[in-house]
C-alpha cells in the first residue's frame, strides 16, 4: 500500500483471531497507527478487538429473523448492519459488553446504582457539593450512587446501553444538554432503554433550556473559579460585562470570548476549574449562593428517590 501511494478499502474476516487479548489490543493500535489514511472495514466476536473510547465505530452485525416471534417482511429479515445500539440484542451486544467490561475495569467504576455523567468534571462537582450540602444538614447525593464520568454525550447511549441491560444494574443519568444533543437525550427513553424520570439533564434544575454541571453554579462565581486558576495564562481577567449574556451556557460564553481573547498559554478546560473547586472547597464554598445550593439540592433528591435498594 505504502508503494502504490493510493488509498484502499481493506475487508478482514476475524483478523487476530489466533492472537491473545493484549495481542489483539496491539493489534488495534497497529491499525490506527499505520493504516490511518486508509478505510479499513473488519468483523469480530472478541471484545479486545473493540476500541472503547471509539465505540461510535462499531456496527452491530445481526439476523433479525433468528429472534422473531414470527415471520418478518422480506425487507426486514435476514443480516442487518444496525448502527444504532437500540435495536440490537443482548446476545448481539456482547462483544461490546465485554469491551465496556474491561474499559470499566481499567479505568472506571459500575455498582447496583450507576449514574452517568459526561465527564470527571461533573464527578467531582457533584461529590464535592453532595458532602457540603450533608454537613449543613441538606439533601447531599447518595453514597449508593456510583458516579460513571463516559466520556462526552456521543458515549452515553452505548454505556447507557450496555449497563442497562446488565442484570441487577439501576441506571440513571445527569446530563448537560445542548440543543444537538436534545434527539440524543431523548431517545434514551423513547427507546424504552430507561424511564422519562431515570434521565435527567443540568437543565432540569437551573430552568434554562440548554445548561451543563457550570450551569448549576451562578456564572459569577464560575468565572472566579476560572480566574482563579487560569489567572496567568488569561490575557485579561474574565468578567460578566465581557460575555455575551446572550449565550445561555457559561462555558460557551467563556469559549466564545476566549476565541477573541485567545490565552497567553495552554487551553482553557472544563476539568481545570473543578480541581480548582475540589482543592479550595474550605475557600471557596462560603462564597456558593443559597440558589446554587438550591438547585443542586433539588437534583440530588429526584436521583435519590430513584435509588434501587
Amino acid at each position: 500500500m505504502k508503494r502504490q501511494k493510493q488509498n484502499v478499502i481493506l475487508l478482514l474476516d476475524e483478523p487476530g483471531l489466533s492472537l491473545h487479548g493484549r495481542a489483539q489490543a496491539d493489534l488495534l493500535r497497529y491499525f490506527d497507527a499505520e493504516l490511518s489514511g486508509h478505510q479499513l472495514l473488519y468483523t469480530t466476536h472478541s471484545p479486545f478487538m473493540i476500541d472503547p473510547i471509539k465505540f461510535e465505530r462499531v456496527r452491530i452485525v445481526q439476523d433479525l429473523g433468528i429472534d422473531a416471534p414470527e415471520a418478518l417482511p422480506k425487507e426486514e429479515d435476514g443480516t442487518k448492519v444496525l448502527a444504532n445500539v437500540f435495536d440490537a440484542t443482548d446476545d448481539s451486544l456482547f462483544p461490546l459488553q465485554g469491551a465496556l467490561g474491561y474499559e470499566i475495569q481499567q479505568t472506571l467504576f459500575i455498582g447496583p446504582n450507576s449514574l452517568i455523567v459526561e465527564g470527571v468534571a461533573d464527578m467531582l462537582y457533584l461529590r464535592a457539593v453532595a458532602a457540603q450540602l450533608a454537613r449543613e444538614g441538606r439533601a447531599g447525593l447518595s453514597e449508593d450512587w456510583v458516579i460513571t464520568p463516559v466520556g462526552g454525550s456521543g458515549k452515553v447511549p452505548v454505556f447507557v446501553a450496555l449497563l442497562g441491560s446488565q442484570k441487577g444494574v439501576n441506571v440513571a443519568t445527569l446530563l448537560d444538554i445542548q440543543k444537538s444533543d436534545k434527539q440524543l437525550i431523548e431517545d434514551l427513553y423513547k427507546k424504552n432503554l430507561l424511564t422519562k424520570k431515570q434521565v435527567s439533564t443540568y437543565a432540569d434544575f437551573t430552568g434554562t433550556a440548554e445548561a451543563d454541571v457550570e450551569d448549576m453554579f451562578d456564572r459569577s462565581f464560575y468565572l472566579e473559579l476560572v480566574n482563579s486558576e487560569y489567572g496567568k495564562q488569561l490575557a485579561s481577567k474574565i468578567t460578566l460585562a465581557k460575555l455575551n449574556q446572550n449565550v445561555p451556557r457559561t462555558l460557551r460564553a467563556i469559549e466564545t470570548w476566549l476565541a477573541d481573547n485567545p490565552m497567553k498559554s495552554g487551553s482553557f478546560g472544563h476539568y481545570r476549574p473543578a480541581r480548582y473547586f475540589t482543592e479550595q472547597l474550605a475557600t471557596v464554598w462560603p462564597k456558593v449562593s443559597d440558589e446554587t445550593k438550591d438547585r443542586f439540592e433539588a437534583a440530588f433528591k429526584h436521583l435519590n428517590g430513584l435509588l434501587r435498594k
